[in-house]
Formats: C-alpha cells, structure tokens, sequence
C-alpha cells in the first residue's frame, strides 16, 4: 500500500496539470463485481495542444481536466457508471462541465465466447465552451482476449451528437485499442491508441482526424487498487501534440467486511 500511495504521489507531482479529455481510457470487457464499487480519478494534461478556439471551445493548451468516475456492479454481469467532469483553464479557472452515465453490460460466462464481449452506453450533458457535443452518446463494444502474457482489447466507438456546435447526421467514428504485456505480476506495459475519424458516411480528411497513441504503464501492486499512466504523443494536425494521464481507482467493498 505504502508503495502505491508513494507512486501515486510522484506521478500527481510529476504531471501538476491536466488536459480537457474526459477520460483517456481503453476498456476491459468485464464488468464490476456484483456489490462493488470502483472509484476513479482520471487526470489529464496537455502540455502541448490547441492554442485556438475551435468550434467554438475553449482552447486545450495547458488545461485541466479531472474526472471523477464511479462505477457500482449490479449484477453478475452489468454495471452503471457514473462521470463528473471537471476543467481547469489558464484564464478561465475550475468549472464542472458535465457528467454522463454509462451503463455497460457483458457477455456472460456460460457463453463460453472465445474473446471478451461487452457493450457500454455512456450518455450525458457537458458545457458547450469546453465541447463542441453539448448533449451526447456513444456506444462503445468492447472485445479483449489475453494470451499468455499479451493483452489485446478493442473498442470501436460510434458517437452520437444531439446538441451543439458540431452536429453530423451519422455517428462518428473513434476506435481505440490497447496491447500491454505482463513483465511481472505487479505492473504490465503497453500501448494505447485512440482516433477520431468523423462521420461513418464520410470521414475526415486525415489532418482533420485525430490520432494519438500512450506509452502506458498498469500498475497492479494492491488488489483495492489501480494505477494507469503514460505520456500520448498527437500523430496528426488535429491532435494535440503532448498529453500526460493518469488513472487511479480504489475497489470498494459495502459488505460488512470491507475490502
């Protein structure tokens, strides 16, 4: 325990600002355990981003943002998320701009499936200077498989945009994959990408798509809790250029012997 608080310390230290991403995250397919919770912090920020509005939003370039995400295991295979967001901005301060909720429900395990199969809903509300999407919805598969050592998991995102500044009349498309190793027990190194490619009917010229991939470290020293962190490099002119994340999460226990 004591190491993962002094982890978690230097990181926070290390990153001291974060970005206006909500959540920069490759989902597992399993769901939370019946009568659990997990509770999450994600910080993010761009040390190198957008210095200019666009589509009427704030600009990214050394801003905050901190998401409180907490998640209750329902059943054997659902769960309901629940997203708080908050952003940091040099000359505009802390403000809360939005949550969402994300219902998410897996295959079950007597399908005996091949690979991991889930399905996550994530819908909600955020402040029309800090997104462009002022109310919408994504729906995210997810598809995981382990080998051995190796990790592999798939999400491709269609997104869905009912309020704002940025309305298309087809889901957009953003998929996002991970691949991480097991060099021991206790932590697993990886990489992460994450695109953005527009509209399904017609995507985006790709300097206008944007494309990012982490260099991530998962940290497993205390089964109560989770550490994800790495620095994102932007690969295309709509990117930003430089990210740092951070992902904590603490499992809790509402049992009368609390873990």
């Amino acid at each position: 325990m004591k190491q993962i608080l002094f982890i978690i310390s230097c990181l926070i230290g290390f990153i001291g600002f974060a970005q206006d991403n909500y959540e920069i995250q490759v989902y597992g397919s399993s769901t939370m355990t019946k009568g659990k919770t997990m509770v999450e912090l994600h910080s993010n920020f761009t040390a190198n981003g957008n210095k200019d509005f666009k589509n009427g939003v704030l600009p990214s370039n050394h801003s905050i943002h901190e998401t409180i995400e907490i998640t209750q295991g329902i059943t054997d295979n659902f769960e309901l998320g629940f997203y708080l967001f908050t952003n940091y901005t040099p000359n505009n301060g802390w403000k809360i701009i939005g949550s969402h909720l994300r219902p998410r429900i897996a295959a079950p395990e007597k399908w005996k499936l091949p690979v991991g199969l889930s399905l996550s809903a994530e819908i909600g509300f955020q402040k029309q200077e800090y997104a462009a999407e002022t109310f919408n919805m994504e729906l995210r598969p997810i598809i995981d498989k382990t080998f051995g050592k190796l990790y592999f998991s798939l999400n491709p995102t269609l997104g869905f945009a009912f309020m704002g500044n940025n309305i298309t009349t087809k889901p957009t498309f953003s998929p996002s994959f991970k691949t991480s190793y097991a060099a021991s027990s206790k932590y697993s190194l990886g990489l992460e990408y994450y695109g953005d490619l527009g509209p399904l009917n017609q995507f985006e010229k790709v300097p206008q798509q944007n494309h990012a991939i982490f260099a991530v470290a998962d940290l497993d020293l205390d089964p109560k809790w989770e550490v994800n962190f790495g620095p994102g490099f932007g690969l295309t002119d709509a990117a930003d250029k430089l990210v740092f994340k951070l992902i904590v999460g603490r499992r809790l226990s509402w049992s009368k012997k609390h873990t």
